[in-house]
């Protein structure tokens, strides 16, 4: 009978081709069925549904802020339990073969002990196929454990490196991240060229972002030190930015925004794709036509040239169109909020607060909602 043998070879083939593609393999991976994307699917649900229970906001992000550490946690136990039932199995049917009739929690045993490299002694391999799948296992073992090793620093350098272009975009774009703050803080002597190499670095950070969340997707479900701050809301503010720089600005100025929207949009999309995250209408108007005369009122004030002419707001929501439904996807799956174009009324930057004292009504005012939520 060897359907033990069968069983346990394919669960531990599975195991390791799997860990693998989600440590090893520097690039997405198509296939349709994978133990991993189950995995996910299966916790981030119904943890996405029970953050939706929590109404006191600071509190429903960090219980979401819990899932992204905690997954990996979770990912690698399975990962070490699927291999220790797989050589069991495998030691189990090698015994039977032999003429032992081993309890298959022995053999379960005996596989735990060699997979951690405990060397107990009490249960001990009899034949030589046993032998030899006993020294396999805990080399398998001992691999296990260094390339978990390996890998957590990879994933928080990467998420460090994300971390702190949203962590400098506080003082530049506002909390949270404005197309019409960003445009407005960069007025002045030299603000265009200013503006222009803050989207250059911008265009480079969503590239790195793209090859890193693509290569590790776990790194999408990290979130950011602040309640009001995310990797997709910076990056929608981006996007935001040079959609405007693109329309309104002279050839010379709208040459690099081009080049960060490509390069924003492209990451937004493959990111969309990885989570099966399809594009869909967006809800409500993220630019209604009282937020756009605002908008116009704002960039008017700081020299930034605007239009409301036809021809200028159509080619905005042409480019807003190219981008606005994965966004609004990648929000909903991520539970996410996107920033607006324009705040409604003044918000107090993260680095003007602190724990014991805040500098502004709105600070205060917020911290009353916090309370009033609670209740």
């Amino acid at each position: 009978m060897i359907v033990p043998a069968i069983g346990g070879l394919i669960i531990v083939l599975v195991v390791l081709w799997e860990a693998f593609e989600t440590i090893i393999l520097p690039r997405r991976v198509t296939r349709r069925f994978r133990f991993t994307v189950l995995v996910y699917r299966s916790t981030w649900l119904p943890w996405r549904w029970i953050a939706h229970m929590i109404r006191a906001r600071k509190r429903r992000e960090t219980f979401l802020s819990i899932y992204g550490p905690l997954s990996l946690l979770v990912l690698f136990v399975l990962w070490a339990v699927a291999l220790i039932i797989g050589f069991g199995l495998l030691y189990y049917d090698a015994s039977r073969r032999d003429g032992f009739s081993p309890a298959l929690g022995t053999c379960f045993y005996m596989s735990g002990t060699n997979f951690f490299t405990l060397g107990l002694g009490d249960v001990l391999p009899h034949t030589s196929i046993e032998r030899f799948l006993a020294v396999v296992e805990s080399g398998l073992g001992f691999g296990f454990l260094a390339l978990i090793i390996s890998y957590l620093p990879v994933i928080y350098q990467a998420f460090s490196r994300r971390e702190v272009n949203i962590v400098l975009l506080d003082a530049r774009a506002g909390s949270p991240p404005t197309a019409a703050e960003l445009l407005r803080r960069q007025t002045g002597p030299h603000g265009y060229e200013a503006l222009q190499q803050l989207l250059s670095d911008w265009e480079r950070w969503s590239a790195d972002l793209l090859e890193s969340h693509i290569s590790y997707p776990v790194l999408s479900y990290f979130r950011s030190q602040h309640n009001n701050e995310s990797w997709l809301a910076a990056l929608t503010a981006i996007l935001d930015t040079s959609a405007l720089m693109i329309v309104h600005a002279d050839e010379v100025c709208s040459r690099q925004a081009r080049l960060t929207f490509a390069m924003c949009r492209h990451a937004i999309v493959d990111l969309a794709q990885v989570f099966a995250a399809a594009p869909r209408a967006v809800p409500h108007d993220r630019l209604p036509p009282e937020d756009f005369a605002r908008l116009r009122a704002v960039l008017s004030q700081t020299g930034f040239p605007s239009s409301d002419s036809p021809e200028m707001i159509s080619k905005l929501a042409r480019l807003r169109n190219m981008y606005e439904p994965y966004v609004v996807a990648l929000a909903a799956f991520l539970y996410m909020e996107l920033p607006p174009w324009i705040l409604a009324e003044e918000i107090a930057d993260n680095w003007k607060t602190s724990a014991w004292s805040r500098i502004s009504g709105f600070a205060v005012q917020s911290q009353r909602d916090e309370a009033a939520d609670d209740h």
